[in-house]
């Protein structure tokens, strides 16, 4: 759906949500809501928030998909007044990566949860990417997302992951410390190169094989994509990535974030644990 209203001079001082939510009543307050955060609503050609109140002869202009998205069942591990926990399916955007986005996201579940209005990433302080599983933590507040943001910038915030890598990695324990840079040849991956800002992982092997081995991986550095590029530049993809590995095909990436420790609002250090996929279990 796609509109344009101009606001009369009755709809001065109201808050655009309410008065959406009036004018347009086939769609509820909280609806216009998240389109609102989503970037879907603009007003006189700029985003504004649920808050935003009304001048006579506003222009709002609002875009809204042609379908709504659909909710996806997210398991909660853990939540309280400052924040929740998740183990997140693979396969599901952490959020969304334009305004438009059809899909369902973690930051959609979150939304509903959290008062803090960030448009499309509302209540998110790190993500996952598509294809990997496990913890993820998001604020209920604005007060709680700059205290979880402030630890991962600060590399306060510990991870480990499990990953399914091809081929026996004969190093019982190695730290890979490569720079990543964005690779010019195709702007959408990034690679290992030497301008490229540092980036370093502790590869703990769990159990192996010929064929493949399940390992422990720790990012002391939080990279886009840095696991699975060490891991590759390692000489042992992890299965089932198609965009750094090979060509051997798997239903799904094996990278599961299993772990995250972190210090909560109010001070208590908390440690989540996501139980890996069957993949991922040892025999």
């Amino acid at each position: 759906m796609n509109r344009i209203i101009r606001a009369l001079d009755e709809a001065a001082g109201q808050r655009i949500d309410a008065f959406l939510a009036t004018h347009l009543p086939e769609k509820s307050r909280s609806h216009w809501s998240r389109l609102i955060k989503q970037g879907s609503v603009l007003v006189n050609n700029k985003p504004i928030q649920p808050r935003y109140t009304l001048t006579a002869s506003d222009i709002i202009a609002i875009s809204e998909p042609q379908q709504a998205a659909v909710p996806m069942e997210i398991p909660v591990l853990f939540q309280n007044d400052d924040v929740v926990v998740i183990n997140k399916p693979a396969g599901i955007l952490t959020h969304s990566k334009g305004a438009l986005n059809q899909e369902y996201t973690v930051a959609d579940f979150v939304h509903t949860l959290t008062s803090d209005d960030t448009p499309q990433r509302p209540g998110i302080v790190h993500r996952l990417d598509r294809a990997t599983s496990g913890v993820l933590i998001a604020a209920r507040s604005k007060d709680a997302k700059s205290f979880l943001q402030q630890q991962f910038s600060q590399r306060k915030a510990k991870k480990k992951y499990l990953a399914l890598v091809e081929g026996a990695v004969t190093d019982h324990e190695a730290i890979l410390d490569w720079p990543i840079e964005r690779n010019p040849k195709k702007p959408q991956t990034f690679r290992v190169g030497a301008n490229g800002k540092s980036a370093r992982t502790h590869v703990r092997v769990i159990e192996s094989n010929a064929a493949q081995t399940l390992v422990e991986l720790s990012p002391a550095t939080g990279r886009t994509h840095q696991l699975r590029i060490h891991m590759a530049h390692y000489g042992h993809p992890i299965i089932g990535d198609l965009l750094y590995g090979t060509a051997r095909p798997h239903q799904r990436m094996l990278l599961h974030a299993y772990m995250l420790e972190i210090t909560l609002p109010g001070g208590e250090r908390r440690t989540f644990v996501a139980p890996p996929p069957r993949e991922l279990q040892q025999q």
